[in-house]
């Protein structure tokens, strides 16, 4: 058996995209919301069995790819959140770069030769790395339209992503992935009237127009803290609307918290554009947290936690901010 396992969001699934359409593959899909990344835990495998993993931190992941390496499958992971430790292994090919300004579609991009590289910008889009899909769709020669549909295109697949569980999402992630699997190209999915980017757009802008009617539960001159209730267009569009907020004011770091079914909070953290650093780490220090440079996030804060959150984020910028 072959296993495709990946994040739920864009870079995830767009990751996947362009290495099966250069390389048709029957496979067991592996995914879940976006913050469900510990998913080599639920794999039983032999050495018969080889997996793709794409975007979930390797370090989340640490005992899976050891029991799947110790079963003797063989393992292609690539990806560009917190490694921790990469085992030295035959049956491991690994791919992790770190750098605030990729995501794992364009690690795959490389791969691949800029196969399918309209593709791998859709992803950079959504991944909220901008200014880099800017140059990358300049180098291609497309022009500033084009180049607005691709970013909103990888936005809407980005927030299908967003959920407490699949319940809350518009598409499974497997299934999302599947129908993207059709169109070699990001525009097609955009010329097709039937495609699932016309379902995504009409929902995401009934969930961002909730939520941009928000303003700040707390703010200082580095932070700012926006806080979503308890339902599932919160619990969608928490991720898009960090991304949103980062790019309404590049030099703050943006905390948004989603109510969850324990009436506590979900995280999302945002650094800085103009301080791309942090954020991953910052979240790390609680329990459930994670990320990367540029983004984190815990998936169950207790109300009690808040305060202290607030505290180390702020001060850790206030601190960064100085120093450049």
């Amino acid at each position: 058996m072959h296993y495709d396992v990946f994040n739920g969001d864009a870079d995830g699934i767009i990751a996947l995209l362009q290495l099966r359409l250069a390389e048709p593959k029957s496979a067991q899909l592996v995914t879940g919301v976006k913050r469900d990344i510990q998913l080599l835990d639920s794999l039983n495998l032999n050495s018969q069995d080889s997996l793709t993993v794409l975007d979930i931190s390797m370090s989340s992941n640490q005992q899976g790819l050891a029991n799947a390496l110790q079963a003797g499958a063989d393992v292609f992971y690539v990806d560009h959140h917190k490694a921790g430790d990469i085992p030295s292994h035959a049956n491991l090919n690994a791919h992790i770069d770190l750098d605030a300004e990729t995501c794992t579609a364009l690690i795959v991009d490389a791969l691949l030769q800029r196969r399918f590289h309209l593709w791998a910008i859709t992803a950079a889009y959504g991944d909220n790395l901008l200014s880099k899909a800017d140059t990358l769709a300049l180098q291609a020669g497309l022009s500033q339209q084009q180049a607005a549909q691709l970013q909103e295109l990888g936005t809407l697949i980005n927030y299908n992503g967003y959920g407490e569980d699949v319940e809350d999402l518009h598409f499974h992630p497997a299934e999302l992935f599947q129908k993207l699997l059709a169109y070699d190209d990001p525009f097609a999915v955009i010329a097709d009237k039937h495609s699932p980017y016309y379902i995504l757009k009409e929902a995401y802008a009934v969930d961002m127009t909730l939520a941009q009617s928000l303003v700040a539960s707390y703010q200082d001159s580095q932070l700012s803290v926006f806080i979503l209730p308890d339902t599932s267009s919160s619990r969608r569009v928490s991720g898009v609307y960090g991304n949103w907020l980062a790019n309404q004011a590049p030099n703050h770091a943006h905390l948004v918290l989603t109510l969850n079914s324990q009436q506590d909070y979900t995280v999302s953290l945002r650094a800085p554009l103009t301080n791309k650093q942090g954020a991953g780490e910052l979240c790390s220090q609680f329990a459930s947290g994670g990320g990367r440079e540029a983004a984190g996030g815990i998936n169950h804060l207790p109300k009690a936690s808040l305060e202290l959150l607030i505290q180390s984020v702020s001060d850790y910028y206030q601190v960064t901010a100085s120093s450049t």
